[in-house]
């Protein structure tokens, strides 16, 4: 275990060095890129997108299926559940404040909002169609997203894969969660914080979490593209490794291929952390209170007594914001028909007659 400790301390100065300490309120606007800018038309229809099951080869999963907006933000589950009712490796996480991260995904493969939103149409796992022009193909036979496309983008055509990311990035950059009682605190109200928080807020600066979750939203302060990567588990060979089943997961290598990227993970935010339990990238810890206890363990090679666990835990809360209302959009129609496969209209019927014959 020794071993760690040079490397761990070299790994702290890196950071000390690079890396502002100071706590942050988070800011009211996300970044926007500059050929994506919000329109209010853009919005609209990234919602829409955002809702519609018909992305999906079966009709059976939307982008709110894994990142429910009327919640949590994910799905609460250890492993999201995706077409034909397939499990995916790893936890969803959360979209709320996600226009702050570097980038997204686990493992920081993909660089923008954009970029992200492509990935699940085609995973087999997650919506399953079999490439973007099907998807492109799919919401071109919807009058409704036509017209739209039309009056949310300026080129023609309209639809296309590039503007479907972009419309529902567009959305997801409205998903933000501000006034915390930590931004309160931090913009002045020195009442908004428990003394339980205040407590956990100094221990989360002394035990040195604020190394990692650093910036305004907790996670790591690079620029847009450049994700803040780390090793988890940090410490090898503790109880919570094979008890969590840490290290199962080769991480970003497996996006990278990089033998130096084996179980470095992108740093995930800790904003409304207390809502997204199960917690880490296979969701194997259920409580926040031990998720707490295996990282002060694994990352910082420290113990945390009952009493430190319960005013981090306090503080952790204190991040979580307003979350913003949510309504339900209206999908534009297909009268008279549906763009569902007809292989799934076959599984379906000949699942009927096997339950009569």
């Amino acid at each position: 275990m020794n071993n760690f400790r040079p490397i761990f301390t070299f790994l702290f100065l890196v950071c000390f060095l690079s890396t502002s300490f100071g706590f942050e309120p988070l800011p009211k606007r996300p970044p926007v890129p500059k050929d994506n800018p919000i329109t209010h038309q853009k919005i609209e229809l990234g919602k829409q997108l955002y809702f519609d099951n018909r992305i999906s080869k079966d009709g059976t999963v939307s982008c709110n299926s894994c990142h429910s907006v009327m919640g949590s933000g994910e799905d609460n589950r250890p492993n999201s559940v995706g077409v034909k009712g397939q499990h995916g490796g790893r936890s969803a996480p959360t979209v709320w404040n996600s226009a702050y991260m570097p980038v997204l995904f686990w493992d920081g493969r993909a660089a923008s909002l954009e970029e992200q939103a492509k990935g699940p149409m085609v995973n087999p796992v997650e919506m399953g169609m079999e490439n973007h022009q099907a998807v492109v193909d799919r919401i071109q036979k919807i009058p409704g997203y036509v017209k739209a496309f039309d009056a949310a983008f300026k080129e023609r055509p309209a639809i296309s894969i590039d503007n479907i990311a972009k419309a529902i990035a567009t959305y997801e950059r409205t998903l933000i969660t501000p006034n915390s009682a930590f931004d309160k605190y931090m913009r002045g109200n020195k009442s908004a914080l428990s003394a339980e928080a205040k407590r956990g807020m100094k221990l989360v600066e002394e035990k040195g979490c604020i190394v990692c979750h650093s910036g305004p939203n907790f996670a790591g302060t690079n620029g847009p593209g450049e994700g803040r990567y780390l090793k988890f588990p940090f410490v090898s060979g503790t109880e919570y490794e094979k008890k969590y089943h840490l290290s199962d997961d080769f991480g970003r290598f497996n996006a990278s291929k990089d033998e130096t990227d084996k179980n470095t993970w992108r740093v995930p935010t800790l904003r409304n952390v207390a809502l997204t339990a199960p917690y880490f990238h296979n969701g194997s810890v259920k409580t926040l209170d031990e998720a707490v206890r295996v990282m002060v363990k694994v990352q910082l090679d420290k113990d945390a007594s009952d009493a430190e666990v319960k005013d981090i835990v306090a503080f952790l809360e204190s991040l979580t914001g307003e979350i913003p209302k949510q309504t339900m959009p209206l999908l534009p129609p297909t009268p008279g028909t549906t763009l569902v496969g007809d292989d799934v209209v076959a599984n379906a019927a000949a699942k009927t007659d096997l339950k009569t014959n």
